[in-house]
């Protein structure tokens, strides 16, 4: 009589690959480190275009008061809708690196690694994250010189500070989806160039949701940048009570993300 075989153990059950993802993303994020830490320079000139946002913009209609934002002054409002255009635009661009790896074949040798692709896509997700935070600081220390009344609780910091890893992961594996899918630097930089300011200009950044069009007003809500900043405003200067449903959107926009950047990946070594 045979004895029946017992079944495997299920992967989900492996201690040793959360380890491992966890390991791998760990990486990816000291990479980013690595990289910052020896091109300090382009922080700086990536600081440039919110620090002329918050300068020029921000105070000009504040002046003005062209838009009414209520009790809170439009500085106030504005500096995290600049936060959060600061980090989507470092990690719109992420694709690139991703066909720049493909070129010169460190993407394909990293496929044939037992790394998980998902494992991959993750660390690249929030190594944009990480590079977001650099950036973010800048902002913040420039909003804060400017008299924007931001909070000082850590805990709310920390939170603004995963709402930025959260919206970055998001908009970077976007910008790996759209490499998979049109394989050239070329096309890939034309196509974020072509998304990026409608994305920021459908979201609150500038302007209060109730002074949209309908129809925009519509794409506002399905545009995962507007839930980034009504989390930032919320945590940072406390102007919104909904906070743990921007989370909610922005994790889960980052986990499909993740996922549909993972099944596309391999386009790119084909």
């Amino acid at each position: 009589m045979s004895v029946p075989l017992a079944a495997p153990p299920a992967a989900s059950a492996d201690p040793g690959a959360v380890r491992r993802l966890l390991s791998r993303v760990g990486t990816m994020c000291l990479v980013e480190l690595q990289k910052l830490r020896r091109d300090r320079a382009e922080l700086l000139t990536r600081a440039i275009q919110p620090a002329l946002w918050l300068l020029i913009f921000g105070e000009t209609f504040t002046r003005l008061r062209a838009i009414p934002t209520g009790s809170t002054p439009y500085l106030d409002f504005l500096a995290p809708g600049i936060l959060a255009q600061s980090a989507l635009f470092i990690a719109i661009f992420y694709g690139i690196q991703i066909i720049w790896e493909r070129d010169a074949g460190v993407l394909g040798k990293l496929l044939v690694t037992p790394t998980p692709r998902a494992a991959l896509v993750t660390g690249k997700a929030f190594a944009a994250g990480v590079r977001a935070l650099a950036q973010a600081v800048i902002v913040l220390v420039l909003a804060a010189v400017l008299g924007v009344g931001l909070t000082t609780n850590p805990l709310k910091l920390a939170g603004a500070a995963l709402a930025v890893v959260l919206g970055s992961a998001f908009f970077c594996c976007l910008s790996i989806v759209i490499a998979g899918l049109v394989l050239s630097r070329e096309r890939l930089m034309g196509i974020g160039q072509a998304i990026t300011m409608p994305l920021f200009f459908g979201s609150n950044a500038l302007y209060p949701v109730d002074l949209m069009p309908g129809w925009l007003r519509v794409l506002s809500h399905v545009n995962p940048l507007s839930y980034e900043v009504d989390a930032l405003r919320g945590l940072l200067i406390g102007t919104a009570d909904h906070v743990w449903v921007d989370f909610g959107v922005l994790a889960c926009s980052a986990v499909i993300a993740i996922a549909v950047a993972s099944a596309l990946l391999g386009r790119l070594v084909r």
